[in-house]
């Protein structure tokens, strides 16, 4: 089968830090599974510097044709793109994705993330951008929601779409391992995450402030002066490559992350598969997979101290591990075609 992927979440070359590889893993094991996967990625000059992304001259960069325009859906789309439109399936994530492929009159799926809610329910969005993705859902084949989440939240909003929606969730890469509730000295705590406000790692400090635990911080972003001023504890160590990242947390008893808005969260699913136990926000990004109390928990109060204390980890970290295994990477993206 052939695929032609548009999104703007997509990473033009291996080694860019902060651009997330969710659609990108979903491409790869399309590829391993067979089929011939293209993608476009339109690039709005003005947001990609907003938001400090990397910048690319228009091109073909092996699969990815990048293509960058100064002003959003004005004028004729197609005029730059090179890449040919004959696919089977064509798959549109994030806003500007679905908005760029009903602009061009395809029949594709789209791809809904935290940021469509927020392009939904956010007024500063009313004037355009809101009617404009409104209509490309509207027109979508089907829409494929990144969350159990934030289906429900997004078929909150427009129930009509629901014999459309189905969730794409992702799937880990990275070796399962299943371990028991064995901290080698003190328990051990890590957050691995981007440090804005909306990750909430200020609650996690806070909460470990009294306990006798180590604190590992693994990250980099506008809050971490803020946030190493509230204690002296947390070892910071900065953006780590991602298989330094999965050795601390198979060195780790317990992954804390009471995020907000979060479109699913694949730092959750490593967490699980390295052998820890999990916290997350109710009813938030990997709450969809996450069941509290029964193979992780929602971040409250005193949680932290609650799963040291408490005398069913092992009953958890063998039910994170029967979890793990519905959400390879494989599997993922297997659902994703089936539903589509």
């Amino acid at each position: 089968m052939k695929i032609l992927v548009i999104t703007d979440l997509y990473p033009v070359k291996d080694d860019e830090k902060y651009t997330p590889r969710t659609i990108s893993n979903f491409v790869r094991e399309w590829e391993i599974l067979g089929h011939e996967v293209k993608v476009i990625k339109p690039n709005f000059i003005l947001n990609s510097f907003l938001r400090k992304k990397p910048f690319y001259k228009s091109g073909i960069y092996g699969n990815i044709e990048n293509i960058n325009y100064f002003l959003p859906f004005l004028g004729n789309l197609r005029n730059k793109i090179q890449t040919e439109f004959d696919a089977d399936k064509i798959i549109a994530h994030m806003p500007s994705g679905e908005i760029f492929a009903n602009r061009l009159n395809l029949d594709f799926i789209a791809g809904v993330h935290a940021s469509d809610l927020e392009v939904l329910t956010n007024p500063l969005y009313s004037i355009y951008f809101k009617s404009e993705l409104e209509r490309a859902h509207k027109n979508a084949v089907k829409i494929a929601c990144r969350s159990e989440v934030i289906k429900n939240k997004f078929l909150k909003l427009y129930p009509q779409y629901t014999e459309k929606t189905f969730v794409c969730y992702s799937g880990i890469n990275c070796e399962i391992i299943k371990r028991e509730w064995k901290p080698s000295d003190r328990v051990k705590v890590v957050v691995c995450a981007n440090l804005i406000k909306r990750k909430n790692a200020d609650k996690v400090i806070l909460a470990c402030e009294n306990l006798n635990v180590d604190l590992t911080i693994i990250g980099d972003g506008k809050e971490i002066n803020n946030l190493k001023r509230i204690s002296s504890k947390p070892q910071f160590l900065g953006w780590l490559e991602h298989e330094r990242v999965l050795d601390i947390m198979r060195k780790s008893d317990i992954f804390a992350l009471p995020s907000t808005n979060e479109t699913f969260g694949m730092v959750y699913l490593e967490a699980m598969a390295s052998g820890c136990i999990a916290i997350c926000s109710k009813n938030d990004g990997a709450a969809g997979i996450i069941k509290n109390g029964i193979n992780g928990y929602f971040w409250e109060s005193g949680i932290i101290s609650k799963i040291i204390n408490s005398s069913n980890q092992n009953e958890i970290l063998a039910e994170t591990y029967r979890t793990i295994l519905n959400y390879t990477a494989e599997k993922a993206a297997l659902n994703y075609l089936e539903n589509i």
